[in-house]
Order: structure tokens, then C-alpha cells, then sequence
């Protein structure tokens, strides 16, 4: 089951929808539930929802809902140096901070960072952003685990960390920068529900960028790559923090263009996760 947002081609609100087969968007909003948040706040969630959409007249073929970000108050964060790959990469771009990433990566304590604020993300099709004052940008596709304002895990979505790396390299103190600005953050298109971290870490991340109608990159990763287990990232999340309208916290990644590799205005990130579905976002300098 999936849970998401979409308006329909004529309309111009974003309603709540759930679709159980990838064939039709059932409509939520109509039976009272106003936002993903909503959905994922109800008792017996996958029994909740089913009733209530048995109880929804408005359904429309998934072809024709265009899809937005399912979010909206929730607080979005990141965590960093998960697989090795990313490791790697982080130390290759930093001058001095090398060891940082070398040392976080094996520590009991991960390297957790605030991303977004959920109204702030960017849903599929809209435009993802690279600074205007950055050589070296690049797009992070990540599995995001999704939780309700209890701290319970409730679901998974796709996230697309944009990084700027060459401003991360020139000093780690310059992170928020590189991670954090406008149209930095992509989630999408639809939170899965109902499935367990066993099942979730079978899945497979694939990404392509695309340039002028040809593809210049293609990478794939395994969601069982990432080193530590959804219960500590969690644990690790809540410690001395509340969220009283849900949090997201994307899991990092593990596909990392070449260095030479930079986006470009107009490139289009496609980002698709087993059990989930397609992320897909066009670049645009901010």
C-alpha cells in the first residue's frame, strides 16, 4: 500500500490518495484524511486506510494524478557516511577533513544532519536546485524512512539529497551550505506502507541523469549496503529530539558520479526504488 499526494490535470489542490496496485489513485481527502501525515497517524494503519478507502467514491487511473511531494510539516534529516561508497567519496572531495569521514563511519554515533523543512521539499517533476556558487553539485538518491510524531516507523519514500560538494570539501564546517539551501531536497512520489526493514532492505536504488536527450550517468545500489540498521538511525534521530508533527530521515547513499562529474541546468534526475517507485526532478540553478 502506498500512500501519497496528487492533484488531478484539471484541478489545482493537492488531495491524499492511496493506491494498493499502481493502477488507480483511491481519494482519502474526501473520508477526512487531509495530508500523508494524517494517514500515517491513524491506529491499525494498513487496516485504517483500507477501510477508508472502501468508503471513497473518487478513484482516477494513476496515469492521470500528478503527483507531489508527501509531505508537509514533517521535519526532514539525513544521515551521512552510511555506506562505504559514500565514505570513499567523502574523502576524496575534502582536503583536510579526510579522516572525519573515515572515523564516522565505524563510530557508535552516525553522522546526522538537518536537511529540510517538509514544505520546503520539492515533489516529482518540480525542479531540484544546484547553487549558483558551487563547481560541484551532484544528486543523492536515498532510501527515506518515514515516522509519525510518536517516533513509530510507519513507511519509506525516495529522497534526493542535493550536495554541493565542492563547498562540503573546502571545509566541514561549510556542510549546512552544501546541503541546505533552496530546492535541495526531493521526496517522492509515494510513502510505502506495511512493509518491514527485512523486506525494505531487498529492494534495489537505481539512478540515470540525463543531458540533452542522452544519458550521462547511470549507478545502482543495494538498500542491504547501508551499515547500520533502521532501528539505531532512528534511535539515533529521536535521542533528545521531538517531532511533533512526524520526521524523515533520509538513509544516505551509495551512488556517487565520478569526480569529474558535475549537473547542469536542465539535466533530469531519475531516481527509482524497488517497492516505491520513480522519483524524477529537472535541475535548476538557484
Amino acid at each position: 500500500m502506498k500512500i501519497g499526494c496528487y492533484r488531478t490535470k484539471s484541478g489545482t489542490t493537492l488531495r491524499t490518495g492511496v493506491t494498493f496496485d499502481d493502477v488507480e489513485v483511491i481519494d482519502l481527502t474526501s473520508v477526512g484524511i487531509h495530508s500523508p501525515a494524517d494517514a500515517l497517524e491513524q491506529p491499525d494503519l494498513v487496516g485504517r486506510i483500507q477501510r477508508l478507502a472502501a468508503r471513497s467514491f473518487m478513484r482516477l487511473p494513476i496515469s492521470e494524478a500528478l503527483m507531489g511531494a508527501p509531505v508537509n510539516e514533517q521535519e526532514i534529516w539525513a544521515a551521512g557516511v552510511t555506506y562505504l561508497r559514500s565514505k570513499a567519496a567523502r574523502m576524496e572531495e575534502s582536503d583536510f577533513s579526510a579522516t572525519a569521514y573515515d572515523r564516522v563511519y565505524d563510530a557508535p554515533r552516525p553522522e546526522i544532519f538537518f536537511k529540510s523543512l517538509g514544505w520546503k521539499a520539492v515533489g516529482p517533476g518540480g525542479p531540484v536546485g544546484i547553487r549558483h556558487d558551487a563547481r560541484w553539485s551532484v544528486p543523492e538518491p536515498e532510501l527515506v524512512l518515514v515516522f509519525n510524531r510518536r517516533g513509530e516507523p510507519v513507511g519509506y519514500t525516495i529522497g534526493n539529497d542535493m550536495s554541493s560538494r565542492d563547498i562540503e570539501g573546502e571545509n566541514l564546517l561549510y556542510l549546512p551550505q552544501a546541503k541546505t539551501y533552496s530546492a535541495s531536497c526531493a521526496i517522492g512520489p509515494w510513502i510505502r506502507v506495511g512493509v518491514d526493514e527485512a523486506e525494505a532492505r531487498s529492494w534495489g536504488i537505481r539512478m540515470e541523469i540525463h543531458r540533452d536527450g542522452s544519458r550521462v550517468f547511470a549507478g545502482a545500489t543495494q538498500v542491504s549496503q547501508i551499515k547500520r540498521s533502521f532501528s539505531e538511525l532512528r534511535g539515533w534521530l529521536h535521542r533528545c529530539q521531538e517531532f511533533p508533527f512526524g520526521s524523515m530521515l533520509l538513509t544516505g547513499t551509495g551512488i556517487v558520479p565520478p569526480n569529474e562529474f558535475t549537473l547542469q541546468a536542465g539535466d533530469r534526475v531519475v531516481i527509482e526504488i524497488d517497492g516505491i517507485g520513480r522519483l524524477e526532478n529537472p535541475v535548476a540553478v538557484v
